[in-house]
């Protein structure tokens, strides 16, 4: 009797109950979309061949886009069990041998260590129990796993020409990258083209921009995704789930995959193969799409995400209260952390308690309600500064003319080295070599004679007034890193101070100002 469904996998399971034949449901595809081999196609299977030996599902275990090359012991769903880690069961169920594993190694393996043991083996090609102490069964396994083995690595085969082909057509085969979307002229049809994904794009822009306008150092990759989890957009697995018409599962955003959107020279809208361009006949990088941002942009978030090699004061805060980051204890100059989270949050001090050596004079240790303390800072800040006008630095990419003379150098620099690897020994092949190296350099010294204007910051004013913008922020991080550009520190004494807390700011603006010929 049914007990009750696997809420993972809408799949009916019943408790161990110790029967000698309460077995773990094995499934597994390298795409969901494989209709051919469907979960729910392969549950069905099971459950046959479990029905027609006696026996019963306890678990499934699912491993759903997962490669075949996918050692069984360490696949997500099913190594657990083969490892020991899932408890009590009898045996493994698959609705078939390529379904266990997809060579004779990972077959026979998994197969010999479940039978030692002492657990049994069923799969819906076969009938029955398999017996591997009969050698026909035995035989059986083998040829199964073989034909599997041989299946797979003509799927391999398949996809690595069809890479090569696409790579030479100047297509993209992987998936397409953040920021874009591919373009079908007929439904279910071939790729066309890619085009720019309007969402996807000025998000991915305005990170970049947040990014380069950053001068606190409380901008981060990580702290992009933070702010982009917490505002409910969609990461970039589950923009791209959306896009094939699929369900989004709730997928955070990642401090490495912000990173990567904003480096990767995919957001030019080049072809990529490797994370590499690939190069057309021309000897340039192959344009599939209009680019995110130029050159010299990218140039600038690779500088902007770079690790910070040295440990310095300012750290981002991940928290999304107002003064994280941005408070310190008057008694002994430790960061203040937040207390009572379960009840009234409280700004405080907790290095003595902590065990921070210099602060173990801090008594008795200055504490406030986050509340309380917070509107004591926006009184503060607007009345001083919320009537002035917001400037913004935005980063210009100049002509870029630079840019573009270093990336045709390093064009150049791609072909001579393919040169030297022997790719261009033909005599058709040398010819076409030495006029597209002549035509890179003549490209290179006629763009040296035009005037540039540098990539740099600029100051944009946004016709705002700080009070304006505090107001419009969405939540207390946009609100702290409004305070952050100001310098606003806040210092809490306790309470039997004669001072009870300090704040202190400086306008950037004038700085700012100055720094254009402004002022």
């Amino acid at each position: 009797m049914i007990k009750n469904m696997n809420a993972a996998t809408d799949a009916p399971t019943t408790p161990y109950d110790g029967c000698g034949k309460c077995l773990v449901g094995v499934r597994r595809l390298s795409r969901k979309s494989d209709k051919s081999n469907s979960p729910g196609r392969q549950r069905g299977l099971i459950l046959a061949a479990v029905e027609a030996v006696g026996g019963h599902i306890i678990e499934w275990a699912d491993d759903l886009e997962v490669s075949g090359a996918v050692d069984p012991m360490t696949r997500p769903g099913f190594g657990p069990w083969l490892r020991g880690e899932m408890g009590a069961y009898d045996g493994i169920a698959g609705s078939a041998v390529d379904r266990i594993g997809r060579n004779v190694r990972d077959v026979l393996n998994t197969a010999y260590a479940n039978d030692e043991a002492g657990r049994i083996l069923v799969t819906a090609d076969h009938i029955g129990l398999w017996d591997l102490t009969d050698p026909n069964q035995e035989n059986e396994l083998v040829l199964k796993a073989m034909g599997a083995q041989m299946e797979h690595r003509s799927i391999r085969t398949r996809n690595r020409q069809e890479t090569v082909r696409a790579r030479s057509a100047g297509q993209k085969k992987n998936a397409v990258s953040y920021g874009y979307r591919p373009v079908r002229l007929t439904p279910l049809g071939p790729v066309d083209h890619f085009e720019l994904d309007e969402v996807a794009a000025e998000i991915a822009r305005k990170m970049a921009e947040r990014l380069l306008g950053d001068e606190t150092g409380m901008i981060t990759p990580a702290t992009e995704a933070v702010r982009l989890t917490r505002a409910g957009v969609l990461s970039p697995l589950d923009h791209r789930r959306v896009m094939y018409g699929r369900e989004s599962k709730g997928c955070p955003w990642t401090g490495k995959g912000v990173a990567q959107i904003l480096t990767s020279e995919a957001s030019l809208g080049l072809l990529l193969h490797a994370g590499r361009p690939v190069l057309g006949n021309d000897g340039h990088p192959v344009q599939i799409a209009p680019p995110l941002w130029d050159r010299a942009t990218r140039d600038a978030l690779l500088i902007a995400t770079a690790p910070r090699r040295r440990r310095t004061n300012i750290r981002a805060p991940k928290t999304d209260y107002r003064l994280a980051g941005l408070s310190e204890c008057g008694t002994c100059d430790a960061r203040l952390y937040i207390a009572g989270q379960s009840g009234a949050p409280t700004y405080g001090c907790t290095a003595r308690v902590r065990g921070i050596v210099s602060s173990q004079h801090c008594r008795p240790a200055p504490s406030m309600q986050v509340s309380l303390l917070d509107d004591h800072v926006e009184k503060w800040f607007l009345a001083r500064h919320g009537a002035a006008q917001v400037l913004e630095k935005k980063f210009d990419p100049g002509t870029g003319y630079a840019a573009r003379i270093s990336e045709i150098e390093a064009d150049r620099k791609r072909l001579r080295d393919d040169r030297s690897a022997g790719l261009y020994d033909t005599e058709d092949d040398a010819a076409w070599f030495r006029t597209q190296y002549t035509r890179m350099g003549r490209e290179i010294s006629e763009l040296k004679k035009l005037p540039e204007r540098p990539a740099g910051m600029r100051i944009v004013p946004t016709g705002k007034t700080v009070a304006d913008e505090w107001k419009s922020a969405a939540d207390d991080s946009a609100r702290r890193e409004l305070l952050a550009k100001f310098d606003v520190k806040v210092t809490l004494y306790p309470e039997v101070s004669p001072v009870r807390f300090l704040i202190t700011g400086v306008s950037p603006y004038a700085a700012l100002l100055a720094e254009s010929g402004a002022a």
